[in-house]
């Protein structure tokens, strides 16, 4: 049986879109699955825009993504020379020819063109959207050379996938033009064409191309923004796959074990970013205990906060990360979240304070939760809850919550709240209590 080659093969003229980062991972899981070979190769044959910054970002994202290929990345700057043999053979056989073109800086010089069948149909059975067939005298004889002497992308393309043995070619859809092309230059130069599979594109809202107009578009804009490497691969999976089933998170064995070509849906892809945020946070959710602690830590000091004075038998850290984990979308949302326990001069939410404390009866609930606080027997969020419960007399404790939560935190939202307070501790409470009662109340 015929070993599946599979190649990703971007042209690195700047950042890694989305799309195509879709594509390579398409690629990766059907070698992954068959038990075939994933190529890398680098169409840097446009030297103004191909340059070493923009190649370091391609390698960055794969590795970044887990991308990992099992040759040698390919440039095909390199196999110039065998494209040029390929382009002489066709111009001997008379399956190519020269003629005078005008480019549009308006230079006019001579080119290669390939001559296209003039009778009959190009057809194909693509892997996913099915038959695909035009009239050859549809397609008009099209350039391989550039009147410098390059080769151009359609012959380059063709064979370099000849020269790595590429059995399947999975990419977008924008595409499908141009397979009809290069299976005629597949068989002009002795060669069985592979077989393809397009991929519908990633569209936003309102059904257009996804683009930096509707957010981040880029693998390394996602990055920076704090999204993990496996919740983006996972959730790129998804636009145009799914697995069956109802399962959404997934780890790379099964993503491996369950992806077929024969899955992916042939519809557009609408991207969510909400969707993507929630993908996040169940990552977030799934990291190691020890290693979210250790990653929260580094956070917070990493935002200016000292946390020599809250060792383990004064703070329970354990108590935090109950809290933090299962309400984290993103690590640098960390120092934000959860500031107020590590310092005494944190920032109140001005929209909080006029909802929540200027009102009438605010100060005096305040002042009286506060002598409340010191007379517990035990200060745990067992004990602050029970107390505040029997004041509510079975009416809700809203009235006293959210006061309560503004004036210790300067938030409206954050870990639960009784847990909050015994993570400030008595003392600490009581004080912020009796502060903000004085400052904001009424």
């Amino acid at each position: 049986m015929e070993e599946i080659r599979v190649r990703f093969a971007p042209s690195p003229t700047g950042k890694v879109h989305i799309g195509n980062i879709r594509a390579a991972i398409y690629n990766w899981l059907f070698a992954r699955h068959t038990g075939g070979k994933f190529l890398l190769r680098v169409e840097d044959t446009d030297l103004e825009r191909s340059t070493p910054e923009a190649i370091k970002a391609l390698f960055e994202c794969m590795e970044w993504l887990g991308l990992s290929y099992d040759e040698p990345e390919f440039y095909q700057t390199k196999n110039v020379k065998r494209h040029l043999e390929c382009v002489e053979k066709l111009l001997a056989e008379g399956k190519a020819y020269k003629c005078e073109r005008t480019s549009r800086d308006g230079k006019t010089g001579e080119v290669v063109m390939f001559r296209m069948p003039k009778e009959g149909t190009i057809e194909f059975d693509d892997i996913v959207k099915g038959h695909m067939a035009k009239k050859a005298e549809d397609i008009q004889d099209f350039a391989i050379v550039r009147s410098d002497g390059s080769p151009i992308f359609h012959l380059a393309n063709v064979v370099d996938d000849i020269d790595q043995r590429v059995t399947h070619i999975i990419r977008g859809d924008d595409h499908v033009e141009n397979t009809f092309k290069h299976i005629e230059l597949f068989k002009a130069l002795g060669a069985t064409p592979p077989k393809y599979g397009h991929l519908s594109m990633i569209v936003n809202a309102q059904g257009k191309p996804y683009s930096k107009r509707d957010g981040a578009a880029f693998v390394g804009e996602f990055r920076e923004q704090g999204y993990l490497p496996d919740a983006l691969f996972n959730y790129l999976l998804l636009l145009g796959w799914n697995p069956g089933d109802e399962r959404e998170v997934l780890t790379k064995d099964e993503m491996v074990n369950l992806f077929t070509l024969e899955a992916v849906h042939v519809t557009a892809a609408k991207f969510d970013m909400k969707k993507l945020q929630w993908m996040n946070a169940e990552y977030i959710k799934r990291i190691p205990r020890d290693e979210f602690m250790s990653e929260m830590k580094r956070r917070i000091e990493a935002g200016g906060y000292d946390l020599s004075a809250f060792k383990a038998d004064s703070f329970n850290w354990d108590l935090l990360v109950d809290q933090l984990q299962v309400r984290t979308k993103f690590w640098s949302d960390i120092p934000g979240n959860c500031a107020y326990f590590f310092t005494d001069d944190y920032q109140f939410d001005e929209k909080a304070v006029e909802k929540r404390l200027r009102k009438e009866g605010v100060k005096e609930l305040l002042l009286d939760l506060a002598d409340r606080f010191a007379k517990l027997e035990k200060f745990d969020a067992a004990s602050g809850e029970a107390m505040v419960k029997e004041l509510s007399q079975g009416n809700g404790m809203g009235p006293w919550v959210h006061p309560i939560r503004v004036a210790v935190s300067g938030r409206t939202e954050g870990p639960g709240l009784f847990e909050m307070l015994e993570l400030l501790g008595r003392d600490r409470t009581i004080s912020r209590l009796k502060a903000a009662a004085e400052k904001y109340a009424l």
